[in-house]
């Protein structure tokens, strides 16, 4: 027998009694949600009203899904830095806040992506797979949890490596003129990074696109997009997309220092940052200081680079090199910017516009140049060769100097300047070239001993392949010592040296053939070849110059032991010769020199 079918009303009843008691159960919660009103939309900003509890450089979200930053705020209105395009923004537009500060993602999914200064890919790699977000105002590392720079960071650059050593950690400033090769120095220093475990990151401020485009395709050409992560902030996109764009790569940076592994960033350039910024504050109507730039432009760029540190072995050991790139204008390195960096930071690569007209590149100038860090960044074989060769280029150049007003050199200056011509020549390099420490060492060292000096300059480029070829051949053991503290034994310093003698020999200029064993006389081979050329002496008919002709004064003779009579009063038989007319004064008398044929004495008349 079945059973008989269930009422509806009791499966009614029992569903609206889940209802109740599930309904029992919830209890709604009320969040407060702060919307503000855009009253006024300029270029680049917006003025907002409401949102009384919004904090200071908090996000804030706009329609269209344009983000900003409150910038100012007042007691009546919020002043806001927009981070996208602001066409479709008008007055009475809605905006909400977001109660989190400006951040950007992180991890090692952004290894060879090209980003925004948001975190959205430029390139066509899809989305950007992120580990975690990081504000972009970060404080930066304690004194304490700092240690001392003593690693060095090798550029592949001779001259910079030699002379200007740069170590991980450091902050090392690149100034100079437009066009003078900045933005190269930077590249090839993350070229070279290739193999050495640095993660680099590149960070374009109000650069052309087709200049970023440039950078980038050098980048994946050498296969240096692995370990580097770009960030763009284009020319024409928003200004304070520019101005966040280095604190948001220095966030992806301080990602991997805390990691534990040695990063270097670069911003190129500056400059364009320090407009942006100054561009904003006349817009939020900040008081102008010097150049317009507001009160606080050396505190956005100190709070920025002061993040760039060696962190101690407690924090993991991690490193952080930056090197800022500003732009000067007529090689003024005192105007308000570069001053403001030159302070911040711990050296200079300065870059000067007549040695890249000369085409000597990479054009540093090496006497406005420094790293305050100097030789404890450095590897003991540069520091056993670096000192003598920056002491020998900086005479080189004063000499150079002075040598161009035409003077007349004696044979050390003459030395001296040929040697600087030398040193100049070797430290030439390329672009997108970065040269090996085992080669680098070989030619410092082959210029300490002199070996370039025969070469010809038209042919130091080629002498200088050969070395590099000859260092890539070196012993291995004597390239592990390279990378070691220790100094260069003589033992090595002596087999380098002799690889780069080797190397250089066909360079040498060929010694003249000597003369057989039986033309051989007491005279040199130059003074043979002249004496050959020579033609034989005439029997001089004229008389001899040591005899003074009539009318004239005899000329001492030359002090060959025996006192010549300087006063000899001329012969009675010579007679005087006429006054001239008129009173004048005689004129003075000429320098004997003797005739090719002897004259008749001429004899005067005497007037009544």
């Amino acid at each position: 027998m079945s059973a008989p079918p269930e009422n509806l009303q009791s499966v009614f009843d029992r569903a609206f009694a889940g209802i109740d008691r599930v309904r029992g159960a919830f209890t709604p919660q009320l969040t407060p949600h702060e919307v503000g009103t855009i009253t006024n939309v300029s270029t680049g900003i917006a003025r907002v009203s409401g949102l009384p509890s919004v904090g200071f450089e908090e996000l804030l979200e706009f329609p269209g899904g344009v983000y900003g930053i409150a910038f100012n705020v007042d007691e009546d209105e919020i002043g806001v830095v927009l981070l996208g395009e602001y066409s479709q923004l008008h007055a009475g537009d809605e905006v909400e806040r977001t109660g989190r500060v400006m951040d950007v993602a992180v991890g090692d999914g952004l290894l060879g992506r090209v980003i925004d200064p948001l975190g959205r890919p430029l390139d066509a790699g899809g989305a950007v797979p992120a580990s975690g977000r990081l504000p972009v105002e970060r404080p930066a590392a304690p004194i304490m949890d700092r240690a001392p720079v003593t690693v060095p960071l090798q550029t592949g650059l001779t001259v910079v490596d030699a002379l200007i050593p740069i170590g991980h950690g450091q902050r090392e400033l690149i100034l100079g003129d437009r066009r003078t090769g900045k933005t190269a120095i930077a590249i090839d220093t993350i070229l070279n990074q290739r193999d050495r475990n640095v993660v680099c990151v590149y960070c374009a401020i109000g650069q052309r696109a087709s200049a970023v485009a440039k950078v980038v395709a050098s980048l994946r050409e050498k296969g240096a997009m692995d370990y580097t992560v770009v960030v763009v902030a284009e020319g024409n996109d928003a200004p304070g997309l520019s101005y966040v764009a280095p604190y948001a790569a220095t966030s992806i940076a301080e990602h991997y220092m805390e990691a534990g592994r040695d990063v270097l960033i670069v911003y190129d350039d500056l400059t364009h940052h320090a407009r942006a910024y100054r561009e904003l504050s006349l817009l939020l109507r900040r008081p102008p200081g010097r150049e317009a730039f507001p009160g606080d432009i050396f505190y956005i760029h100190s709070r920025m680079l002061e993040r760039a540190t060696h962190l101690s072995k407690e924090r993991g050991g991690g490193s952080l090199t930056a090197l800022p790139i500003i732009e000067t204008e007529a090689q003024n390195i005192s105007a308000y910017i570069p001053t403001n960096l030159i302070s911040i930071t711990d050296g200079q690569i300065y870059l000067s516009p007549s040695l890249f007209e000369l085409g000597v590149l990479p054009a540093v100038d090496v006497g406005k140049s420094v790293s305050r860090v100097g030789g404890k960044a450095q590897r003991a074989a540069y520091r056993a060769v670096a000192g003598d060769l920056k002491l020998a280029y900086a005479q080189f150049e004063e000499l150079e100097t002075f040598a161009r007003f035409g003077a007349r050199l004696d044979e050390d200056t003459r030395k001296i300047i040929e040697h600087g011509r030398r040193i100049r020549a070797c430290l030439k390099q390329p672009e997108l070239a970065p040269v090996s420490v085992p080669a680098q060492i070989a030619i410092l060292l082959a210029l300490t001993a002199d070996l370039f000096d025969p070469v010809p300059l038209d042919k130091m480029a080629d002498a200088g392949h050969a070395v590099h070829e000859a260092a890539a051949k070196m012993p291995a053991e004597i390239c592990a010592r390279f990378e070691t503290a220790a100094k260069l034994s003589d033992e090595d310093r002596k087999a380098i040296i002799e690889i780069a003698r080797q190397a250089l020999a066909p360079f040498q200029p060929k010694p003249e053939a000597k003369p057989a064993p039986g033309q051989e006389t007491g005279t040199k081979p130059e003074a043979q070849a002249t004496a050959a050329d020579k033609p034989e002496p005439q029997p001089d008919k004229s008389p001899p110059a040591s005899a003074a002709r009539p009318g004239q004064k005899a000329e001492p003779k030359p002090d060959d032991g025996t006192k010549a009579d300087v006063s000899t009063k001329p012969k009675p038989d010579s007679k005087a010769e006429p006054k001239p007319a008129g009173g004048a004064l005689p004129a003075a008398p000429a320098e004997a020199k003797p005739d090719p044929k002897p004259k008749p004495e001429a004899k005067a008349t005497e007037k009544p």
